[in-house]
């Protein structure tokens, strides 16, 4: 008997002391039963200068909210794109997660998974006092705001200045400009245009830039839509033949020739002109050549606005079931503050949405420029594959891909996308 009392207590003993680790852990963790409260923010950036910044950043709120702790997941743009369904699909979804704009975004909201920050805006204001408009736009619908926009990603035209220099031609503004470029670099056995399309959503960005120059902006909404969607706008297939003229002046095997190949012959030298992103721009500042940028030209009789620039904005929403939602806008409010955008403008040379972030003394010269150009915009069109959801766009971009290789015709490929489009019509109805 006493063995038996023995082996009991010994138990009872065990799992006091496992009850007790469980309490120890759960108090460390942050969580609402001990110290204040826990939110979970999900990001895109385990890489330095952003991980960085971010670490920052929250140190920095903590210092105003020492009740608030956070559980950061950090993971790659393709990993990420798994884990935000999984993790928003999951009982316990992150109070806040990045997202992309366009469909991909719309989505959550379309779903309810995204909160409706339009109330939460900074100081009682609104939020386009805080952030440039055209980069909240791509996140409200139905004049409701549904995410922060946090940086933004633009696209221009690179070209290399002492090539234009030495060949006396200024920078394009019309398409006819432009080709008369093209022709004059090509009599020097320069190559003018680079593309770099291994990855197909290149390609795609080219487009982008075209649809909007040729289609009516009231014909790209309605086809970004995918309740209205038909893409059998003329204009279509006019922005392709405008993609053909343009093989000629472009590097050899363009579907062979990945982005990164495609930046090293502009660094070299070996190409006058190239579309770059303004994240990629310290990738080129080993260039031993002056470069600077232009927008891309516009298209005579063409339906679309002239100021209007290629790019996207990236940035947070708040979960819909998240038990914090004052405590996870104000850190969207905390991140889009002057303060803060400045210091993510010096951590990592990249451009933010609020307004006034970009200055002369944290941003190279053509920084400052895009930024102008930006603000004194009409709009901004988002990238093509996300844009449109990936049934329509996965056609597009490989009908684009089988154009540059002389396999389709402007026509064969929107018909592709004109099918895709339909299905995808129908099967949201």
């Amino acid at each position: 008997m006493k063995k038996i009392m023995m082996v009991f207590l010994t138990v009872f003993t065990m799992l006091g002391l496992l009850a007790g680790c469980s309490s120890n852990n759960s108090s460390e963790s942050g969580s609402a039963e001990g110290k204040g409260v826990t939110l979970t923010l999900l990001h895109r950036w385990p890489n330095e200068p952003f991980k960085g910044y971010f670490d920052a950043a929250i140190k920095e709120f903590q210092k105003e909210h020492p009740e608030v702790n956070f559980n950061v997941i950090s993971v790659l743009n393709e990993d990420y794109k798994q884990k935000i369904n999984v993790q928003l699909s999951s009982d316990t979804p992150p109070d806040i997660f990045f997202t992309w704009a366009g469909e991909y975004g719309n989505k959550f909201i379309r779903d309810g998974q995204a909160l409706d920050l339009t109330d939460y805006a900074p100081e009682g204001g609104k939020w386009e006092d805080t952030v440039i408009p055209s980069t909240l736009k791509p996140f409200m619908s139905e004049e409701k705001v549904y995410g922060a926009p946090i940086l933004m990603d633009v696209r221009m035209m690179a070209y290399n200045k002492e090539i234009f220099e030495k060949l006396n031609i200024a920078p394009p503004q019309t398409w006819n400009e432009f080709m008369e470029v093209l022709k004059t670099i090509k009599k020097e056995d320069i190559t003018p245009l680079g593309l770099g399309n291994k990855a197909p959503w290149n390609g795609g960005l080219y487009m982008t830039s075209l649809n909007q120059r040729i289609v009516a902006p009231e014909v790209l909404a309605a086809d970004n839509n995918r309740l209205t969607g038909t893409f059998t706008d003329p204009g279509y297939v006019k922005a392709l033949e405008k993609l053909q003229e343009l093989v000629p002046y472009m590097n050899e095997h363009p579907n062979a020739l990945s982005r990164e190949e495609e930046r090293s012959l502009f660094v070299n030298g070996q190409i006058a002109i190239m579309p770059l992103h303004t994240i990629e721009f310290p990738y080129v500042k080993d260039a031993q050549f002056e470069w600077g940028t232009f927008n891309f030209p516009t298209i005579e009789g063409g339906k679309g606005k002239e100021s209007v620039v290629t790019g996207a904005p990236e940035g947070f929403m708040v979960s819909s079931k998240t038990k914090h939602p004052e405590l996870a806008a104000e850190f969207l409010r905390f991140l889009t503050s002057q303060k803060m955008a400045e210091k993510w403008v010096e951590t990592t040379d990249v451009i933010s949405t609020t307004k006034g972030a970009v200055t002369k003394e944290n941003a190279s010269p053509i920084m400052v420029d895009v930024i102008k150009e930006v603000e004194e915009s009409d709009d901004m069109v988002i990238w093509l594959d996300t844009a449109l959801e990936g049934k329509i766009f996965q056609p597009y971009l490989s009908g684009i891909q089988e154009l540059l290789n002389g396999e389709k015709t402007p026509e064969q490929v929107m018909k592709d996308v004109q099918k895709a489009a339909t299905e995808v019509r129908e099967s949201a109805k």
